[in-house]
């Protein structure tokens, strides 16, 4: 398929300003065709109020009719064949691999949503019958369930072109509420982002959505994004990406005469920690482990291990060692895009400059610069370094962690505590470790989304326990997911019915119960019919 270069407004291709950019191949410097437009003013208003001209129709669709939406995305997103992946790998220097495990990623999360809405539970029933009788006042019928808020302004990621872009949870946890979706496509790939959105344009045509169910708009400028968010017509927003990016749209969300939830994903440290038991019984599966996780592409994941934290001991010592042998023999790889590249090499010099930091190892071949490319380094310091320097508590967004030497129990609670926010908290260790732990874990507990035992946090398992979350920096709203299906709940609020007529209530508030779903019944979670 030819691209157009233009946004996608509820279906047609729209060219109106005269601001262009190209995509580039970040390990070859090449331009690649075509150009794309930045978003007009005038655009942003087009999509969104398509948007809104589609909301009442949309999510009044029976919840059968978005399932088959969405399958029908991931059907055609399929047959966008080989030339999707390559524009992908064009735009990114991924490898047509990861391109290819990207898209199986999003296909089958577009498909749990779909069996999820299907099923019809998520939008948790409730019902309290009334009591005439009831003194000294009666009581009322109460009935409420989860309903779409509006149209909803996604800003598609760098790191996961299409499982957390275009075609990623945030859009199709939103179109699975019942929310139409404005997203700004990312400037890296924007041509891999109007591919995803033919797909989705065309199956929104087959299964007969209205047409302002979906619009892609373009952009270099961070104008784009604060008008969209800014916009009246949006209801709630999503976000991945860096922590200065989300705050300025948080805060512009915020800023609104009517404020709206924006829920952004901005990384985080991700600390390791790693037990006596563990160190003595595994330290070579450990530190093998390690080498993986950090450089599997090529560090540019939200959950890449930042930290590594462990007891001073000549065991910990043979685990660092062994660690910075399997750093010395990875290779460099060329990062997504220059800015990302540039964050990399600025955070990089400023940790080669510490006072406090011994570099402990890196790539063994000498990154290029003209490739884009970053080498794996892993620094080397002690508790108290640690707690000196609340900078190395930063992510920095590439193949780069610090080992932290600890004297004791007591200095792992210290930095624990020192944590902000983050998406998860690894310990390797044995049960007994966790038992003798406890204190460890109670304050991980309210310092982390996600936390992981005997394992490392890449490599996110995208089901419907997941929680890809955790308290700011990490994310803007810890109890809300971007991974799984429980990120629906972000596009939805609670709406209740007073003494409603059992007729006029939504399906899943009947009586008779129609779709079967379960519901909570004066205070019992159950699936049947209100007698």
């Amino acid at each position: 398929m030819k691209l157009s270069g233009s946004q996608w407004i509820a279906g047609n291709p729209s060219s109106e300003s005269s601001k262009t950019f190209r995509a580039a191949n970040p390990a070859t410097g090449e331009s690649l065709d075509p150009e794309f437009r930045e978003a007009s003013k005038a655009e942003i208003d087009a999509a969104v109020s398509a948007a809104n001209a589609a909301f009442d129709s949309f999510r009044n669709k029976l919840a059968e009719s978005r399932a088959d939406f969405l399958e029908t995305i991931a059907e055609e997103v399929l047959a966008l064949g080989d030339p999707f992946l390559e524009r992908t790998a064009a735009e990114t220097g991924y490898p047509l691999a990861r391109c290819e495990a990207e898209r199986g990623r999003a296909i089958a999360h577009t498909r749990q949503f779909a069996d999820v809405i299907r099923e019809g539970s998520w939008v948790d029933a409730r019902i309290d019958l009334p009591d005439p009788t009831r003194k000294p006042l009666p009581k009322a019928d109460v009935r409420s369930l989860f309903q779409p808020v509006g149209p909803v302004a996604i800003f598609g990621a760098s790191n996961f072109p299409i499982a957390i872009s275009v075609l990623g949870a945030d859009t199709m946890s939103a179109l699975a509420s019942g929310c139409p979706v404005v997203i700004k496509a990312h400037p890296a790939h924007p041509g891999t982002c109007e591919l995803a959105a033919t797909a989705i344009h065309r199956a929104a045509e087959r299964t007969g959505m209205p047409s302002g169910v979906f619009s892609l708009l373009h952009g270099t400028s961070h104008e784009v994004g604060i008008q969209l968010v800014e916009h009246p017509g949006i209801s709630a927003a999503a976000f991945t990406g860096s922590l200065a990016g989300g705050r300025a749209l948080f805060d512009a969300a915020n800023r609104r005469p009517v404020p709206i939830p924006f829920y952004a994903e901005m990384g985080s440290v991700n600390p390791v920690f790693i037990l006596p038991g563990a160190l003595q019984s595994r330290s070579a599966a450990i530190a093998e482990g390690f080498v993986s996780a950090l450089t599997q592409g090529v560090g540019q994941f939200c959950t890449n291990p930042g930290m590594v934290l462990g007891l001073e001991s000549d065991t910990w010592d043979s685990f660092c060692q062994m660690a910075a042998e399997g750093i010395k023999k990875t290779e460099p790889a060329t990062m997504l895009h220059a800015g990302i590249h540039s964050a990399y090499l600025t955070g990089l010099e400023q940790r080669l400059e510490h006072e406090s930091l011994e570099l402990l190892s890196r790539s063994g071949t000498t990154a290029s610069d003209e490739a884009l490319e970053a080498a794996a380094h892993v620094f080397r310091t002690t508790q108290q370094g640690l707690v000196d320097d609340p900078t190395l508590f930063d992510e920095l967004f590439g193949p780069v962690s610090v080992f932290g030497e600890c004297g004791g129990p007591e200095d792992f609670i210290e930095l624990a505590e020192k944590l902000e926010g983050s998406l998860s908290a690894t310990i390797h260790g044995t049960e007994s470790d966790l038992a003798e732990h406890r204190d460890l874990i109670s304050v991980l507990q309210k310092k982390t989304g996600r936390l992981i035992f005997n394992g490392f946090p890449v490599g996110l398992e995208v089901c419907h326990s997941i929680h890809h979350g955790g308290p700011y920096p990490a994310t803007t709203h810890s109890r809300f997911t971007s991974v799984g299906t429980r990120g629906i709940e972000r596009f939805v609020r609670p709406v209740c019915y007073q003494d409603w007529p059992n007729s006029q209530l939504p399906m899943e508030l009947q009586n008779a119960n129609p779709r079967g779903v379960l519901r909570m019944l004066n205070g019992h979670r159950t699936r049947d019919e209100v007698s």
